[in-house]
């Protein structure tokens, strides 16, 4: 029992610390990231993370998979409990722009300012970023695919170009709600997809009206 506390506690350790790196990211980029500059935000000292990661490359790749976790937490979690089919994507576009209005990372879109950030690199950490972007895109296909099964789209539907405007719609609406009034980002973002959803289902009543 010792032993699972002193884990458990471990794990929970790391959680936070590797939380504050993703936030600390999306302020001052994936390559500006480090473990002299994470253990200063943190107020620990450098040598009780390396306990953690023993480079800068493993702790960027750490956050990574945290911010994954937290995509996962925030954005793919609440949109499956709502029933697979149109609802389902519909959900999924709402859930991701709450988690940006939500302002839970200092900086944005984690992922939107690593693409950009690591777009013209090679290496691991931009495989990784590449890796965590085509399994996001072919989940959204995947929910394209189920609402075509369940008969509400379109069975005509291109699900990689509906994905493709998906995520369009909402990496601009990050984008934009950081440089100009996010308000009408987040409007714009919902509405642009619920017309879309709406314009290819076979039930246009299983969709809300209008954007909130």
């Amino acid at each position: 029992m010792t032993t699972d506390g002193r884990l458990a506690r471990g794990a929970r350790t790391r959680t936070a610390i590797l939380d504050a790196a993703v936030a600390l990211a999306t302020e001052a980029g994936l390559d500006g990231l480090s473990l002299g500059q994470l253990a200063e935000t943190l107020g620990v000292s450098k040598s009780g993370l390396f306990a953690h990661w023993r480079s800068k490359e493993e702790l960027q790749l750490a956050t990574i998979e945290r911010a994954r976790e937290q995509w996962s937490e925030q954005v793919i979690a609440p949109a499956l409990r709502v029933p697979r089919g149109i609802r389902r994507l519909w959900a999924l576009h709402e859930a991701r722009l709450d988690f940006y209005a939500a302002a839970v990372l200092p900086g944005g879109c984690f992922f939107g300012n690593a693409e950009f950030e690591y777009n013209a690199r090679s290496g691991p950490v931009r495989d990784r970023l590449a890796e965590a972007l085509t399994e996001w895109i072919a989940f959204v296909e995947r929910l394209g695919a189920e609402a075509i099964a369940a008969g509400e789209l379109e069975p005509d539907v291109d699900v990689r170009q509906l994905a493709y405007e998906f995520e369009a719609f909402g990496l601009n609406a990050a984008l934009r709600s950081r440089l100009l009034a996010p308000e009408s980002a987040y409007v714009f973002a919902r509405r642009a997809v619920l017309d879309r959803l709406r314009a290819l289902c076979t039930d246009p009543t299983l969709l809300p009206e209008d954007s909130r």
